[in-house]
């Protein structure tokens, strides 16, 4: 039994021949006449939209002419099937209810305060749009004609007015503009025509439906030209008059509806921007499907092959909505960064339809070769750098930033969420186990250098294996996990921390960097010998840090007699600037004040203050440029026992909504200049080489 509940079977007879006689011929065995009418009953009842269905029944016909055993007939009947199986019509209703979705997404996650708050607002928007009923203006001079379909239409639902004539509609639109116009063709005063000019000129968006018991052939082609919606004759087809006013509704409901913000969550791995989007739909009461864009190379994966190619598949975003039945979901594009781009082709050029409120109202799959429409569903796309992403796509999304969390903020996370779920999946829910949060705080400053979270989640599945099999060797005994039972369980820290330093050094300064895994501190070392005239740079260097040591020594050499050094301090020298850790590559626009202060101190003979760490570019002229990246930069300075931090003044609005935990312990220096970076960096003593 096929997927239509129809038998296509094949005879197992075969052509036989004897020798010296002509092979006996079998006649076609092609779907008989009630398959077929079982076939095109269920296509007409399944309401699909109206050029789809003239293509199914299409199909439909021309499947019941080929044979059963053929290729385009097994192809037909798949594309049928496919075509039946999607959610045309079907969609989730919203949940609207702000205090619930802000439960769900509290209870799911968290802190992510600002991407909670895009979401609740998002909501919010679309429950107050959503409290508009849909208003129908009835144009008739017959009362009773007026009264009847009044009755009609408020049973429906709508808000209704009524009134005689022409020049009565154009006064209730002016008062409240309706959303369907339903008018009949005679009348005094102002008759259906004039009032569908006067329509079409003040409000163009509005439907308009012409009602008349004279209709004729003329009247209807005069009415259409004058840019009437439908046309209807006299005694009216009340059917037929609500399937027209009904998808005018649907039509002007979606030009006008809000359309799903794309949004892209951005940030280090393992910072939630995957399960957010499963919270994210939950709290909708939406469905949910997600895509990994991770390595694709081919476009044909979200817009499907064509027909005309062997074992044609349609895409990946047609078959998730297949799989949930449903077409306004919550889609997920994961790792939209991580598609391929190179001379075959650019996988990400799709979504430049997809992701476009304007285009994917009609997404065409190659497969289908038909319009679906996508503008109900809320796209949601996660990266880890946004900026490898082309311009134009950029511009369709809403970024959002997933920030590193802060070391209270994964300790709230792994005794709220982490160890709870750890002890259930390792049978340790109701055993006398006991992590005390001393031993949870060695496990995230000790044993995980990440942004995220992942990194702890395998520490602490680690120590609920060690536990549990602890556990079972003693039933009886509680165990309880201390700060000192951690390196016994996990064996030694495996990452030693970068710490201030503890003396200060000439020609050495403590710079704050971003990575992907979150802020670090770099120390930038310089050295001057004799020699002539070369600027040696070590340590792994991009391009850029490159061209900040070179801007940073040019300024040094064009204001030497203001910071007190000879002018010709290059002429017979080499200068060296090493960042160490050189099998680690770094390139960034964020190093060039601590590449100025540390020669500095080196030519001075001031050295630079061991509890302070910079940030910034140094423009030619001595200017500090602002940077990105502070809160991952102050959460390294605090866990390396940073006290002092000089920043660019142009980063003050991005301290303005900075969390408290984040610049507790830290004193802020904001600067403009090498001049105020330098009086606060340097110490005032001046010492010749070595250690003070």
């Amino acid at each position: 039994m096929g997927w239509f509940g129809i038998k296509w079977g094949t005879s197992s007879k075969k052509a036989s021949s004897e020798e010296g006689q002509a092979p006996v011929r079998l006649p076609r065995e092609t779907a008989s006449p009630a398959e077929h009418e079982l076939l095109r009953d269920k296509i007409l009842a399944s309401g699909l939209p109206g050029e789809v269905n003239d293509a199914a029944l299409t199909e439909c016909d021309r499947i019941a002419g080929t044979e059963q055993s053929s290729p385009e007939h097994a192809i037909g009947l798949n594309y049928l099937e496919f075509l039946l199986s999607l959610p045309w019509n079907t969609t989730t209703k919203d949940d609207l209810d702000i205090v619930r979705a802000e439960n769900v997404l509290d209870a799911r996650h968290h802190g992510l305060h600002r991407v909670k708050d895009r979401i609740l607002e998002f909501l919010a928007v679309k429950n107050l749009r959503g409290r508009h009923s849909p208003t129908i203006l009835l144009v008739d001079d017959e009362a009773i004609a007026r009264e009847n379909l009044s009755i009609v239409f408020e049973n429906d639902g709508y808000e209704v007015t009524a009134v005689a004539n022409g020049l009565e509609a154009v006064a209730a639109m002016e008062r409240q503009p309706a959303d369907v116009v339903v008018s009949d063709l005679k009348m005094d005063g102002m008759d259906g025509m004039e009032l569908l000019k006067v329509l079409r000129k003040r409000w163009p968006d509005t439907k308009v439906i012409m009602l008349t018991g004279y209709a004729t052939v003329k009247t209807a082609v005069d009415a259409m030209r004058q840019g009437a919606d439908q046309y209807l004759g006299k005694p009216v087809n009340l059917t037929k008059l609500r399937k027209y006013v009904e998808e005018m509704l649907e039509q002007s409901m979606r030009a006008q509806q809000l359309h799903g913000p794309v949004l892209c969550f951005t940030g280090p791995p393992g910072t939630g921007k995957t399960s957010i989007g499963k919270a994210i739909a939950e709290a909708l009461g939406r469905k949910f499907f997600r895509l990994s864009l991770a390595g694709l190379r081919d476009e044909a994966e979200l817009r499907g092959h064509r027909r005309t190619y062997v074992g044609a598949l349609p895409g990946r975003i047609l078959q998730g909505l297949q799989k949930v039945g449903a077409r306004n979901p919550v889609i997920m594009l994961d790792e939209v960064d991580k598609a391929v781009q190179d001379f075959h082709g650019d996988a990400t050029a799709v979504l430049l339809e997809l992701l476009d409120p304007e285009q994917n109202a009609a997404f065409v799959d190659h497969y289908m070769g038909l319009p679906f429409d996508l503008s109900g569903a809320l796209f949601l796309c996660t990266a880890n750098a946004v900026e490898r992403l082309p311009a134009p796509l950029r511009d369709r999304l809403e970024v959002i930033e997933f920030s590193s969390y802060t070391r209270q903020e994964k300790f709230e996370i792994a005794t709220r969420y982490l160890i709870p779920d750890q002890l259930q999946q390792h049978g340790l829910e109701n055993r006398p186990v006991v992590i005390e949060p001393e031993a949870v705080l060695a496990v995230i400053m000790d044993y995980t250098r990440e942004a995220g979270l992942r990194g702890l989640r395998k520490q602490l599945a680690s120590l609920c294996r060690k536990l549990a099999r602890q556990v079972l060797a003693d039933l009886e005994d509680k165990v309880v996990v201390d700060a000192a039972m951690v390196p016994k369980l996990l064996g030694p820290p495996p990452y030693a921390s970068t710490m201030a330093q503890s003396e200060t050094k000439l020609g050495v300064a403590t710079s704050l960097v971003w990575t992907e895994n979150g802020g670090e501190i770099i120390f930038v070392e310089t050295a001057r010998m004799q020699g002539s005239k070369q600027l040696i740079l070590t340590g792994s260097l991009g391009e850029v840090l490159r061209e900040s040591a070179q801007t940073a020594l040019s300024f040094i050499r064009s204001r030497a007699e203001q910071f007190g050094i000879a002018p010709d301090f290059f002429e017979t020298a080499d200068i060296h600037v090493h960042i160490p850790a050189g099998a680690v590559s770094k390139e960034g626009p964020s190093a060039g004040v601590s590449i100025t202060l540390a020669l500095l101190s080196l030519l001075t003979g001031k050295p630079v203050r061991g509890d302070v760490a910079l940030t910034g570019e140094l423009s030619l002229l001595g200017d500090i440029l602002p940077v990105g990246g502070i809160r991952e930069k102050l959460m390294a300075a605090q866990q390396a026992g940073i006290t002092t931090v000089i920043l660019p003044r142009g980063c003050a609005s991005t301290l303005d909504s900075m969390d408290e935990d984040v610049l507790q312990d830290i004193e802020l220096c904001l600067v403009s200049s090498v001049e105020e970076a330098a009086a606060v960096a340097l110490e005032s003593a001046v010492i010749q080489g070595g250690s003070v």
